[in-house]
């Protein structure tokens, strides 16, 4: 096999072995309705992942999660928790949901707990302006002004 094949495999499967779970989308308008897609790439230490809870940030309304098969889906209005699976170590999934994004332009944290059959990981440092990189970031969206004259539907 060519090296410069090799290389390129391993240059685009080195971000998957350090994977968190991270937001699909990167940003979106204000006020607009979003599809958010929450990327889960691995369990906790091997184990395999059996609940995610997603904590919305503050403005963020009408949370509809999508149901994914053999997961239960229950929430609260900050909140979705899908319970099920389990989703191996080993493999990658996506949990969904639609929400209406608020007025207020900037990032915006959510705050993931992944709970595992042995652990689990908490997805929710917020970076300080040290640039820091960390262990266990949080997922975020960038909201940006709305578009005069764009659908908010």
């Amino acid at each position: 096999m060519n090296i410069r094949i090799l290389l390129a495999c391993a240059v685009l499967a080195a971000p998957l072995a350090h994977a968190h779970v991270t937001l699909e989308q990167t940003s979106a308008n204000a006020g607009a309705y979003q599809k958010l897609t929450f990327r889960v790439g691995h369990g906790c230490k091997g184990s395999p992942t059996h609940t995610l809870v997603v904590t919305l940030p503050d403005g963020f309304d009408g949370a509809k999660p999508m149901p994914k098969t053999g997961w239960a889906l229950s929430g609260t209005a900050n909140q979705v928790t899908w319970k099920g699976g389990p989703l191996p170590d080993a493999h990658y999934d996506e949990f969904v949901m639609q929400v209406k994004l608020p007025a207020s332009v900037g990032k915006h944290y959510f705050k993931v707990t992944q709970l595992c059959d042995q652990g689990r990981m908490d997805w929710d440092a917020v970076p300080d302006a040290s640039g820091t990189k960390l262990a266990s970031p949080a997922p975020f969206i960038e909201i940006t002004p709305a578009v005069a004259g764009a659908p908010h539907h």
